[in-house]
């Protein structure tokens, strides 16, 4: 057993020990907005690229506010319900002639009506209903709900939030689906919803940093909406659907050469920002945050109770991502093998996530000898140490002393690593670990 297994054994068995013992490891720190401030305290050589998409943002955020505008005030606001799978309401797996039926090309419709000046689209919003009308809004009430002062971010205008995401598969799903219609049409139908994916393609293509990585809003709001977002796989859905607009096969036969190329890049560029993110401590590669600094490229908070440590989950995706690649550099292959390894040591072995069937005393983590093993949420990158937020920003290393409900109300544990080490037994036999 390493120095670091032994470590997280002990720190397993000091999850279940008294509450004496615990204790507040830090406060989180909010995040911070991408600024010309900031960019000025970067190399002289990568400030032009940088200022010229604070610039770009910044202009189209003004371009997207003035075109609601100019549309007046709406006659009436169709009814919609928000949902959380609101992917389910564009459904990718049906067979080829439903894409041509009156249902499909009614979704399509929606998704043309939604989509926002820059080429976006919000999130949590039912394609299947009614289209939208001049001066609707583009996206939900998300912001109304979402104080600054329970997020961890910057002050905003919350009557524009989400007006362009690629947070709970937004934007890359109204694509993926257009993608679909356009393919099952005959050729010369359907213009509107060419024109609809190439410009969703090109708002991609607008809002991918210069080193590569996407946020999570764009034009861009501030907070950790400005960070490299692997929160949920957004950058890898952003990534896949480059490859698979590049490879012009399939649903993106259609799809203009020039676009293509422009995708190739765009997806070698996240591959390389990837790579660059992954977490290093005392010279050894770890894993991935939920979401890094755009500029620092280190892993930064989100909301109040997320800290800037590393994420076993959002990892978990962004190495089954690699492995997947049809001709890995030597990089990849190195990257693959360390943060494995490091999701071996980091689980917890002997202990399990419940609430006892008591719900009133909430989810707790307690011992429970051969069950099986369970990975934290989050991990301070130099220690290897499972850490816990609660909404007064405290941070705690014992998951029981977090209030009751945030104990309820997130997702402490996860078994996403079982999945990596299902696909990496298959894998590593064709890119064996070279490591010394």
């Amino acid at each position: 057993m390493t120095l670091r297994a032994f470590a997280l054994c002990s720190l397993t068995a000091a999850f279940v020990t008294a509450h004496a013992f615990a204790t507040v490891v830090g406060v989180n720190s909010p995040p911070q907005a991408i600024t010309l401030e900031r960019i000025a305290g970067l190399a002289p050589e990568a400030q032009p690229a940088w200022r010229a998409y604070l610039a770009r943002s910044i202009a189209q955020m003004k371009a997207d506010r003035s075109a609601l505008a100019a549309e007046g005030p709406p006659s009436h606001i169709p009814s919609i319900t928000l949902r959380g799978d609101s992917e389910k309401t564009m459904p990718l797996d049906q067979e080829s002639a439903w894409y041509v039926t009156a249902q499909a090309r009614h979704i399509a419709d929606v998704i043309v009506s939604f989509q926002t000046p820059a080429g976006g689209w919000s999130k949590n919003q039912p394609r299947d209903g009614d289209l939208r009308v001049p001066g609707q809004p583009y996206a939900g009430a998300e912001g109304i709900r979402n104080e600054p002062s329970e997020r961890g971010d910057t002050a905003q205008d919350t009557s524009w939030h989400y007006v362009g995401t690629l947070d709970n598969d937004a934007t890359i799903t109204e694509l993926r689906f257009l993608a679909r219609v356009i393919t099952a049409l005959p050729a010369g139908d359907g213009s509107s919803y060419r024109v609809a994916f190439e410009k969703g393609v090109s708002y991609l293509f607008n809002a991918q940093f210069p080193n590569g990585g996407w946020p999570q809003i764009w034009p861009l709001e501030g907070g950790y909406h400005d960070a490299i977002t692997y929160n949920d796989d957004a950058m890898v859905h952003a990534t896949e659907l480059m490859s698979a607009i590049a490879s012009g096969t399939g649903d993106y036969a259609f799809v203009p050469e020039a676009m293509r190329r422009k995708a190739a890049d765009a997806r070698d560029q996240a591959i390389a920002c990837i790579l660059a993110t992954q977490v290093s401590v005392a010279g050894r590669r770890t894993v991935w945050g939920q979401q890094h600094d755009a500029l620092t490229e280190r892993p930064v908070a989100a909301r109040n109770f997320e800290p800037d440590a590393l994420s076993s989950s959002e990892s978990a995706g962004l190495l089954l991502y690699l492995m997947t690649l049809p001709e890995p550099s030597p990089a990849v292959t190195a990257a693959v093998h360390e943060g494995v390894a490091w999701l071996h040591e980091a689980a917890l072995h002997d202990v399990a996530w419940t609430d006892g069937g008591d719900k009133t005393a909430g989810r707790r983590l307690i011992a429970s000898p051969g069950a099986p093993d369970l990975w934290a949420r989050y991990y301070v990158a130099a220690s290897g140490k499972p850490v816990f937020g609660d909404r007064d920003k405290s941070l705690h290393d014992d998951v029981n002393e977090i209030s009751l409900e945030r104990r309820n109300g997130y997702s402490w544990f996860n078994t996403a690593p079982m999945k990596v080490f299902k696909a990496y037994e298959t894998w590593r036999l064709t890119h064996p670990d070279t490591r010394p």
